[in-house]
């Protein structure tokens, strides 16, 4: 075991510094961890580039990092469901497991909740973490680091999908072809989506949808009108979509999400743009849609994993690029100028 734990540690808008914290140690109900994938979500570059997220604000230093794999190396006291050397992948959730909606089931929605890099919880970029073992998930020995790290952003798409009734046959529509849109879409495909159309205003971006299975595509102009384009998309599609997921926050998308969905159909908000956005109500109204919105994720993790491990899901053409941990800031600079689609950072790999 290496005696440091260099980290990615946010002390403020723009200002991300590499520095040792030490090695953790794990307590009651946790497992040490040495990291070894972590992806960098928007989120990380918002927290960096803007120091907030809506009403998450870095005050003060707190790690990056929440789409994270490793290999377990100490376990604490009471911890049965892992052994050292068990590969995983993490949850980044931590909650209170007594209140209402953890009982229920729903625990993304605990009023007593850690998470992962959102101020001011801190995050798991770095050499070694320790986590809340139930939380911590084994992955099989043909899912790669990688794909594990992937768990987290799928499972954003996988909850959506959940939250507006993707089945099979049905038609869905995916506003926004970033990485959580183009999760989305791999996710409605496993499900068994008979149609689905991604749009964006990036041609390349909608190129590289069509190979995850996206059956049609739409690059979004100037001149577009989403009344108009949601007709236009249902004839497309052969049929309206029976659910629609917004994945990018604009007004536009918010707007179409509502013209395109068919009568009774549900249209799942993911993305945040604005603080606020309008819907055209009447439409809404009179079409009886119901809008379902979707919070990161619960229940997700052993899903996720199976599906990679039997091949349902491949989310691998999606990580375009990988850096150590000590080139994390060129890492950032990547995941901020939009060059690639998944950024990874590997953890364990020391620079030659």
């Amino acid at each position: 075991m290496s005696d440091t734990n260099l980290s990615a540690v946010l002390y403020k808008k723009g200002d991300l510094r590499l520095e040792d914290r030490g090695i953790p140690e794990p307590g009651p109900g946790e497992v040490q961890i040495s990291m070894q994938k972590v992806g960098i979500c928007g989120s990380d570059v918002k927290y960096w580039t803007a120091g907030a997220i809506g009403d998450f604000i870095v005050k003060g230093p707190i790690l990056l990092g929440h789409e994270a794999s490793g290999i377990v190396t100490k376990l604490g006291p009471n911890v049965k469901n892992l052994k050292v050397g068990d590969r995983v992948a993490m949850d980044p959730h931590i909650t209170c497991r007594s209140c209402e909606f953890c009982k229920a089931g729903r625990y993304n929605m605990c009023p007593d909740l850690f998470f992962l890099a959102t101020p001011p919880d801190s995050g798991a970029l770095a050499r070694y973490h320790v986590h809340a073992a139930d939380f911590v998930f084994k992955l099989p020995d043909n899912v790669s680091f990688e794909e594990g790290a992937c768990v987290e952003p799928l499972s954003v798409g996988l909850n959506a999908c959940r939250r507006v009734g993707v089945t099979m046959g049905n038609h869905v529509l995916i506003t926004g072809a970033g990485p959580i849109g183009l999760c989305s879409l791999l996710v409605a495909k496993a499900y068994g989506a008979a149609a689905i159309c991604i749009t964006d205003v990036d041609a390349k971006r909608l190129e590289f949808a069509k190979t995850l299975g996206a059956t049609h595509t739409y690059l979004i102009g100037k001149d577009d009108k989403p009344e108009e384009l949601g007709h236009k998309i249902g004839e497309m599609m052969g049929g309206p979509p029976h659910h629609t997921i917004e994945c990018s926050g604009a007004q536009f998308s918010v707007d179409l999400a509502v013209y395109a969905t068919r009568h009774a159909g549900a249209v799942g908000i993911i993305g945040h743009g604005p603080p606020r956005v309008s819907f055209p109500i009447v439409t809404t109204v009179a079409k009886e849609l119901d809008l379902k919105g979707c919070f990161r994720y619960v229940n997700t993790w052993p899903t996720l994993i199976e599906m990679i491990s039997a091949g349902q899901i491949n989310v691998k053409p999606i990580i375009t690029h990988n850096f150590t941990i000590e080139e994390t800031l060129q890492a950032f600079e990547t995941a901020k100028s939009g060059a690639g689609i998944k950024v990874m950072i590997d953890c364990a790999k020391k620079m030659a």
